[in-house]
């Protein structure tokens, strides 16, 4: 099992413990029952924010859903699988960073069409005025 199957099985344990549905996660997430269940299936990135929003509603600290145990923190095992964790989260966070930079240049892609839009509507306007 790698690291993102144990995270969601850890995931998906802590949810049945509490009695919530995929349709209570995803009501506490704000986001639809559907798009919940494509994480617990594997379907979808977690990203590090939901890791830490999915914990928060569990009531369960991060690193038992990343199945961490610090008290075993120079393990040599636990080492490796925190290094490996590690370098899960670091690629989230780059896939995250990249999404994000294209959402911003999308945004700003869409404040241009506007501006052009109002100034067209005040030419419009202008024109019919006269």
């Amino acid at each position: 099992m790698d690291t993102m199957e144990t995270i969601i099985e850890k995931i998906k344990e802590y949810r049945k413990k509490k009695g919530f549905s995929h349709e209570n996660m995803a009501e506490e997430l704000h986001i639809s029952q559907a798009a919940y269940s494509k994480i617990e299936k594997n379907e979808t990135k977690l990203t590090v924010d939901r890791l830490y929003q999915i914990a928060e509603i569990l009531e369960a600290p991060v690193y038992e859903l990343l199945d961490a145990n610090p008290n075993n923190i120079y393990n040599q095992q636990n080492f490796y699988d925190a290094s490996v964790g590690y370098q899960d989260i670091q690629n989230l966070y780059q896939e995250n960073k990249d999404k994000t930079e294209k959402i911003e240049s999308l945004y700003e892609e869409r404040l241009k069409d506007k501006d052009k839009m109002i100034q067209q509507l005040q030419d419009i306007i202008t024109t019919l005025k006269k």
